[in-house]
């Protein structure tokens, strides 16, 4: 009798296994960039189980900007994503998006100027008079001119040109421009670039130079939220694991992205991990714990969105702009 029952019963127990893959949850992450070092979470979460251990199927998709993933997200092409929270807190304010911020992931801005060593510009103030490369589409066009009042400059005393982001590096390099704007998410891959035509390049973090606000984050559709809670709950407890992972293990999270997007070169991935770790673990990081979007610091980051795009303070409510309910325990 259990010989007759040993073949109805392995292959009851196949088909619910089969049924438990079958019924993982989808989930579509919404990228801000190209994929690189600064997006290894989402790959890592894959290669490594750790959205399958929560029953999730996570597909990727890309993205040109975060007002584009924040449209993205907003219109129900992608669930959640990363992006900066500036530009969440601005689509917020004038036309009242359905997205939210569920989790920070860099808690200081990577906006910088890039030069090369040998440059006149050696600080912020020394950018006074010259004529600076930049994306069109950057969110760092419209700090700028906060950094430079920090600074004691006037918003015109910088020429901004306009090139494709993949033209700013080779201005640099061939010495079209003195200086370019640009992520810190980006240095390693520049300082091969820089080490390869014989240079060294020069990196001046706005973050050191009075910008101190939060940046890009983990944002969720609101219907996401609504409809599946329990499965945004579980994706953010997966995604806050695989950005441990990614830091603590950079080459292994390098090779990650790498084997999903080959053209993603491994060893700067790893490079860009390493070189953007302080923007994730820092002194914000020692004060609030990984992930945590404080009342006091969303406050102080929507002032200077707000001031940055010319917003009057009192437009919206930032506590409006986030949903702490899904942050892992």
């Amino acid at each position: 009798m259990l010989k007759k029952l040993t073949k109805p019963l392995a292959l009851a127990v196949a088909l619910t296994a089969s049924s438990l893959t079958l019924a993982a949850d989808k989930v579509t992450f919404q990228l801000d960039w190209l994929p690189g070092g600064d997006k290894a979470p989402v790959y890592v979460g894959i290669k490594e189980g750790f959205f399958s251990a929560e029953g999730l199927d996570v597909s990727i998709a890309s993205g040109r900007g975060s007002t584009d993933a924040v449209t993205k997200m907003a219109t129900g092409q992608s669930d959640v994503g990363t992006g900066d929270i500036g530009a969440l807190m601005a689509a917020k304010a004038t036309d009242g998006v359905p997205v939210s911020a569920v989790m920070a992931y860099f808690n200081e801005a990577p906006h910088a100027f890039f030069t090369l060593e040998g440059s006149s510009i050696k600080s912020i103030k020394d950018v006074a008079g010259k004529s600076i490369a930049t994306s069109p589409f950057t969110s760092s066009n419209i700090f700028l001119p906060l950094v430079l009042k920090e600074n004691g400059l006037p918003e015109d005393s910088v020429k901004l040109v306009k090139s494709d982001p993949g033209a700013l590096s080779p201005m640099l390099m061939t010495g079209n421009i003195e200086g370019i704007i640009a992520w810190t998410t980006n240095v390693a891959l520049f300082e091969k670039q820089a080490a390869e035509a014989g240079k060294k390049l020069v990196v001046i973090p706005w973050s050191e130079a009075g910008l101190s606000l939060y940046s890009s984050s983990l944002l969720a559709s609101d219907k996401f939220l609504k409809d599946r809670p329990d499965v945004a709950k579980r994706f953010v407890k997966a995604f806050a694991k695989s950005v441990e992972f990614t830091y603590a293990n950079p080459e292994k999270a390098g090779a990650d992205i790498h084997a999903i997007v080959p053209e993603v070169d491994a060893a700067v991935a790893a490079a860009q991990i390493k070189s953007i770790q302080n923007l994730v673990y820092n002194d914000v990081t020692k004060k609030e714990g990984f992930g945590t979007l404080s009342k006091e610091r969303i406050a102080s980051t929507w002032k200077l969105v707000a001031e940055a795009n010319k917003l009057p303070l009192d437009k919206a409510d930032p506590e409006i702009m986030v949903n702490r309910g899904f942050m892992p325990e």
